[in-house]
């Protein structure tokens, strides 16, 4: 309905006119999808203090008895300017110290309320940045699942490690190495061969029982020309390939 893309005030304020004018209470809270009791409030906190009585109003309790007091809040401030470069953790042990134990976090949130915390401080930054330089130097490629999904199979992905592009996103249905290697060839015929293809520890591209770890999908692969390498065990982040690479007839590719 088009009040949905009203502001809350003026959706308020639209209901308790309409229900001031005689219009069915019951069939305005039906329309606005609100329970009866709030309908009510809203009608009584606008008859007795006008647009002012529906207004959106804090939900913050008028008391909050575990809160840090003010002193604390005040020292804890004053050590973070005395010592810029000292984070919630040394600054909570200074405190036990003095016989005041707060848990860290509890220190780090006085520091955001004060301002003190730095937003590249929040974050702990990336040690390298592991994407290729150009199109088509390496695609990942997986079974992505979802959770809550009925399928026992989620769609197979083909992911440019350069643009973050998805060249491929199918349910395939299967795992079968023919399935994925159909898929494939419409893949590279529309973007080109990768020079590389990164991939885990799981079918159809790895053989736990074969010496090598090959399976019939990756000797075809290598054979086109792509460096097939895997990621370590129960670690898919992205990164340098692993030593356990390998090609066969691997030859670079004229740009």
């Amino acid at each position: 309905m088009s009040w949905r893309r009203m502001r809350v005030r003026d959706q308020r304020v639209e209901f308790v006119i309409r229900a001031s004018r005689g219009e069915s209470l019951s069939g305005l809270c039906r329309e606005y999808e609100i329970t009866r009791p709030t309908g009510y409030l809203w009608l009584r906190r606008f008859r007795e203090q006008g647009v002012a009585g529906v207004e959106e109003r804090s939900r913050r309790p008028h008391l909050s008895p575990r809160q840090t007091a003010s002193g604390i809040e005040a020292r804890i401030a004053a050590m973070r300017q005395q010592r810029p470069d000292w984070g919630a953790r040394k600054l909570a042990v200074l405190l036990e110290r003095d016989g005041i134990r707060l848990p860290v976090i509890t220190v780090h949130r006085v520091l955001v309320r004060h301002g003190l915390v730095l937003d590249q401080d929040r974050r702990r930054p990336a040690t390298g940045r592991f994407e290729r330089e150009h199109p088509n130097e390496l695609w990942q490629m997986d079974f992505k699942g979802q959770k809550g999904s009925k399928a026992a199979i989620g769609p197979l992905s083909v992911l440019d490690d350069h643009s973050r592009y998805l060249v491929a996103l199918e349910q395939t249905g299967t795992t079968r190495g023919e399935a994925v290697r159909e898929r494939l060839e419409g893949v590279f015929r529309t973007s080109g061969l990768p020079d590389a293809m990164l991939m885990d520890h799981g079918v159809p591209w790895w053989n736990a029982r074969s010496p090598s770890g090959w399976t019939q999908l990756m000797v075809w692969l290598m054979k086109q020309g792509v460096r097939c390498c895997f990621s370590g065990i129960r670690h898919p982040q992205t990164g340098v390939p692993t030593d356990r690479s390998w090609s066969v007839g691997w030859r670079p590719r004229a740009r």
